[in-house]
């Protein structure tokens, strides 16, 4: 189980150089799934300090949020 939040695509891009300069580990490292079809998303996984596990993601499409 994880909680989630969904980003803009620069919002979510503006995530990954900040976290990656901060030298924060990823337990799942940015990419992107569905690169080029419908439901294309960008996904990442960090754990916060109580060891919750938190995805930030963004879709191409906001569309897309609920039919993939």
């Amino acid at each position: 189980r994880h909680f989630g939040i969904i980003l803009a695509p620069s919002d979510w891009e503006n995530l990954v150089e900040r976290l990656t300069n901060l030298k924060i580990e990823f337990k799942v490292k940015p990419y992107t799934r569905f690169k080029g079809e419908q439901g294309e998303q960008s996904t990442l996984f960090i754990q916060d300090p109580s060891g919750n596990c938190l995805e930030f993601k963004s879709f191409k499409n906001d569309k897309m949020i609920f039919d993939c």
